[in-house]
């Protein structure tokens, strides 16, 4: 479990077009178990410029699932035990914003959840807790991830609303401009429940979306075409590891607590009473939630 004085390793679940990242040293895949399933794949590891990576592909190697069949939980409870302390997450996403065209890197600040055939939580009957989810992404690493987009001269917005949709199909047309008209600047398909999941980890969690193209609103672009998305991601993907290289030498300036307390998520999210804990969910509980259930 993440303690305050462990080491910093940094976390990277890479979307769409990106199942590995250049220039890692010492590298070794590991297979870890959860008791929430079976994750996306196995877990790679390795340094990056002295920082210790490990770097899961959300979808698979090759892309084996959609955004409903990931497990999200798995991958988070593999994450938390592998020693991550922090996530940044790349997803690639469409754009409801002609100032945000393909090739814009979004560092999202809010969410929609707009799906619905996914669990949620680690937390249920037997053990509720209820995390805050006002402010979900770590603000430090949207900083580290800004200062790395200008530095590299990678077109960027700080902050941003990432609509989540089920998917696998694209949007119609109607629900394009729905969300347009709700104030969303992209949509994608994967951020929740993983974002809500890391916060319940107590995990500071950061979005990088990568715009890949306009969805459907757009009248030159009224259909979503795979094969020019791939020609993006292609290009993005280029620019993510650049990224990922710049925001792993900031680890080193990592501070033990997170200001924003979000490695401390659960201190006042535990509802169920001592004497209420169902000891079979407590147990599935010891990687993302052993740091608080050992104070109670």
């Amino acid at each position: 479990m993440t303690l305050p004085h462990q080491k910093p390793v940094l976390g990277i679940i890479g979307g769409s077009g990106l199942y590995e990242i250049d220039g890692l040293e010492n590298i070794r895949w590991e297979k870890f178990k959860s008791p929430f399933g079976e994750p996306s794949d196995e877990l790679m590891f390795g340094q990056l410029d002295g920082v210790q990576l490990v770097f899961l592909p959300r979808h698979g190697r090759g892309h084996r699932l959609s955004p409903s069949t990931i497990n999200y939980r798995a991958n988070i409870d593999i994450l938390k035990r592998a020693g991550v302390t922090d996530i940044i997450s790349l997803s690639a996403v469409g754009s409801f914003r002609e100032h945000l065209p393909p090739g814009t890197f979004v560092i999202a600040d809010q969410f929609i959840d707009r799906t619905f055939a996914r669990e949620k939580s680690f937390f249920g009957t037997g053990m509720v807790a209820h995390v805050s989810m006002a402010h979900p992404v770590n603000a430090r690493l949207g900083d580290w991830c800004q200062s790395a987009c200008e530095r590299l001269d990678i077109k960027m917005q700080r902050g941003g609303t990432y609509l989540v949709m089920e998917g696998p199909q694209f949007s119609t047309l109607a629900e394009s401009e729905l969300y347009r008209q709700w104030g969303c600047d992209v949509i994608g398909m994967t951020n929740m429940p993983e974002a809500k999941l890391a916060r319940e980890a107590e995990i500071p969690y950061c979005t990088v979306a990568m715009v890949t193209d306009f969805d459907c609103w757009h009248p030159e672009h009224d259909n979503v075409d795979v094969a020019a998305v791939i020609n993006v991601l292609t290009q993005n993907a280029g620019h993510a590891k650049e990224l990922v290289r710049a925001v792993a030498k900031k680890m080193n300036d990592r501070p033990a607590i997170c200001p924003s307390g979000d490695d401390r998520a659960l201190d006042t999210a535990l509802i169920t009473h001592e004497s209420a804990r169902e000891p079979t969910i407590l147990k599935k509980l010891d990687a993302v939630a052993g740091r608080r259930l050992q104070e109670t």
